[in-house]
């Protein structure tokens, strides 16, 4: 049909939509799938019932091409992250739960122990997975280090010795951000598209800290991490981080994800940053978890009509595939982005409006 564009790859729908493009549909990803969901949906065998460790990559690049087609995504994710210094906890569904932070002065600086970033077998399961990666969008999920560096410490630990020890805060993040300053340089060259962050640093309110804290304490160590990213970088933060969006883009970061709902109305941050980010999200998982498929068919059909026109949008869910999302509704998902978001969209209804 004339206007209709041509079928692109995984890949080359994604490319385009962080260049703010229109592609040929709209791109669905998630930045990370449980292993309880990917198995129960796949039959793998009995689900997992012990918490995961996010800190660690869960699938090969056969097992997430695998589920990539049965869920419909565009991508596959590798994690990489540095270990975080506090008590675990294991939630159903294969939730992990972080608890009390262990470092709590500078002598407890001598627990934390990163896998050394120059070594090559730390990259090794990496890059083999990249270079398995098909036609799919790869993405290299990690943590810069505030969020390490808070769990680690402990939110309310951490809150107080922003003023009462900050220089304990400031060796703590340091070691982070000195530790993936290497691995993002070196996981830029092992053939993956896309360069995720998952440091949240939100309430649902407003950040964790004020923005002269975020400037003064992490913009700086993030613009260095800055000058290491050749890929495409998005930043994900639950949360509303409407006040830090300004100095996120000056960054240059071209992406943000998940704009949560409930705390972000993705709708406004569309109208204003649509020139300057791709926007991700934003499928509540409440609706996921307990909804219907036709609830979730109506809310991507207006996400898709909102924010697709002019490109620059992936759908996502408002987080990520956890355990106890329902099988049923993340295949309505899938299929509602490809029913409502080939391009040119034409969704009928009012922009900006929410169907009944």
């Amino acid at each position: 049909m004339p206007g209709m564009a041509l079928e692109m790859t995984s890949r080359e729908r994604v490319a385009a939509a962080l260049r703010r493009e229109e592609p040929d549909r709209v791109p669905y990803c998630e930045e990370y799938v449980s292993r309880p969901f990917a198995e129960r949906l796949l039959g793998w065998g009995r689900p997992s019932s012990d918490a995961v460790n996010l800190e660690d990559n869960e699938f090969t690049a056969d097992e997430y091409r695998e589920l990539a087609q049965a869920v419909g995504l565009d991508n596959i994710t590798f994690v990489l992250r540095a270990p975080v210094y506090a008590e675990k906890h294991a939630g159903q569904d294969g939730i992990l739960f972080y608890g009390r932070g262990l470092i709590s002065s500078a002598e407890d600086l001598a627990l934390v122990r990163l896998p050394d970033p120059r070594r090559d077998s730390l990259y090794a399961e990496a890059e083999a997975f990249a270079r398995q990666k098909g036609d799919y969008s790869a993405w290299f999920n990690t943590r810069i280090g505030i969020f390490s560096t808070m769990l680690s410490m402990g939110l309310e630990a951490f809150s107080l010795a922003l003023y009462d020890d900050r220089p304990l805060v400031e060796r703590l993040l340091d070691t982070y951000v000195d530790w993936i300053e290497v691995v993002a340089e070196r996981a830029c060259q092992l053939g993956f598209d896309v360069f995720i962050s998952t440091d949240d640093f939100a309430f649902n309110t407003a950040p964790f800290f004020s923005p002269q804290v975020f400037r003064e304490l992490v913009l700086p160590r993030y613009q260095r991490i800055a000058r290491k990213i050749a890929l495409p970088w998005i930043i994900h933060s639950d949360g509303d981080i409407s006040l830090l969006l300004d100095d996120l883009v000056g960054l240059g970061v071209v992406a943000t994800h998940p704009n949560e709902p409930n705390a972000m109305d993705i709708r406004a941050v569309k109208r204003r940053y649509g020139d300057r980010l791709c926007i991700l999200g934003n499928v509540d998982l409440n609706l996921l978890s307990l909804g219907t498929p036709d609830a979730v068919d109506r809310e991507v059909r207006d996400l898709v009509r909102d924010l697709g026109p002019g490109g620059g949008y992936i759908l996502t869910s408002g987080n990520s595939l956890t355990g106890y999302c329902s099988e049923a509704n993340v295949l309505a998902m899938s299929a509602a982005v490809r029913r409502y978001g080939r391009y040119p969209i034409d969704v009928p209804g009012r922009r900006g409006e929410r169907s009944p």
